[in-house]
């Protein structure tokens, strides 16, 4: 009995296991097709010029790189993510030995062109490659990274950094930026409600055709939504909290897949809560800060903004909640966020949202 029970079962191991790896030869599949659509976004010029021409950042880089200039001189340093260089060109003017610039997207070729024109081939090496792919003659001093998305985290470049940090950075090598945080506070903003949801019920005025019903389609849409924008501080109705820090010389790829963090904000005074506003800073050795907070220079990433139905606060309200970031179980490059928050222990909301195509 023993016997015809082990062979009926050997049958059923075998197919779990094939299931197992077409599931798994399926995913990678996918992973790959998301990741050549990713890096075909920045096979172009318009990302690139909307990146250099963030002023707040580019200068940022450039004053990072140029205040470390004793970490880098004479040293050698990976540009993950080079795009088309102008990261790199910072390193050389810094008096790095050789920076390999590593850029998976098509752009590499221009940046071939930059380094040409500014003749430092010697210095500059252009390598168009993934950087899980590619192959370094040596181990580096330093890597240089713009690997930021909007809300932090979207697009999943960190994990190439944690990768190329744990297979190519010299023991007591440095990371540029070295340090993430993100932060979250209660936002009023009533326009963007009757921007989006009040404009349907206007349409019979105008056209004399009743779209009302629309409004539920409309904010149905509007609350499992991110939304990036740029934010007036003025509508900001307490102290951003840091709800998150990444010391990037130590982030492991794991901890990144299910973050979740606690806050607790305070209300300046009486208002109206319509959303949720995020933001984030990374820092370099130095005391050099790149900030995307509202109070500071406006950058292409903006703010990140998640709309909830509008809560009434009052002066010194606390805002206590959780959010929850996860990478999409459909796109391992987008993002999944929830949002459970009370207001003075009362109105417990729970919300999820979809950081999906929102931007390059």
């Amino acid at each position: 009995m023993d016997a015809v029970s082990n062979g009926s079962l050997q049958p059923d191991l075998k197919r779990k296991r094939s299931d197992a790896e077409d599931q798994s030869e399926e995913t990678l599949q996918l992973r790959t097709k998301h990741d050549n659509e990713y890096f075909k976004c920045y096979a172009g010029l318009d990302i690139h010029r909307e990146m250099i021409g963030d002023f707040a950042r580019t200068f940022t880089y450039r004053k990072a790189i140029l205040n470390n200039y004793s970490c880098i001189y004479q040293r050698s340093v990976l540009d993950l993510g080079a795009g088309t260089g102008i990261l790199s060109m910072f390193c050389a003017q810094a008096g790095a030995r050789k920076v390999y610039a590593v850029e998976a997207s098509g752009v590499a070729e221009v940046a071939k062109k930059v380094v040409s024109s500014n003749k430092v081939e010697d210095q500059v090496v252009v390598i168009q490659s993934k950087v899980e792919e590619a192959t370094l003659p040596e181990k580096v001093d330093v890597i240089v990274s713009e690997w930021m998305g909007y809300m932090l985290l979207y697009e999943s470049m960190l994990q190439s950094v944690i990768f190329a940090r744990d297979k190519w950075l010299n023991k007591d090598g440095v990371l540029l930026p070295e340090k993430a945080r993100m932060f979250i506070a209660p936002l009023t903003d009533p326009d963007e409600g009757f921007e989006r949801i009040e404009f349907w019920k206007m349409v019979k005025d105008n056209f004399h055709v009743d779209m009302s019903c629309v409004t539920e389609f409309a904010k149905a849409e509007m609350y499992k939504h991110i939304t990036v924008k740029t934010v007036d501080a003025e509508n900001v109705i307490s102290r951003g909290t840091c709800f998150l820090e990444l010391d990037l010389y130590t982030v492991k790829s794991e901890d990144l897949q299910c973050i979740k963090e606690n806050f607790m904000c305070c209300c300046y005074g009486h208002g109206r809560v319509h959303a949720f506003v995020i933001w984030f800073s990374v820092e370099f050795p130095r005391d050099v800060i790149l900030s995307t907070s509202p109070y500071d220079s406006e950058t292409h990433w903006q703010q990140t903004v998640l709309y909830i139905n509008p809560v009434d606060v009052k002066q010194d309200s606390e805002i206590r909640g959780t959010v929850t970031i996860n990478p999409s179980a459909d796109h391992h490059r987008m993002l999944d966020v929830e949002l459970a928050f009370t207001v003075d222990g009362r109105q417990a909301r729970k919300q999820l949202y979809r950081m999906s195509e929102c931007g390059p």
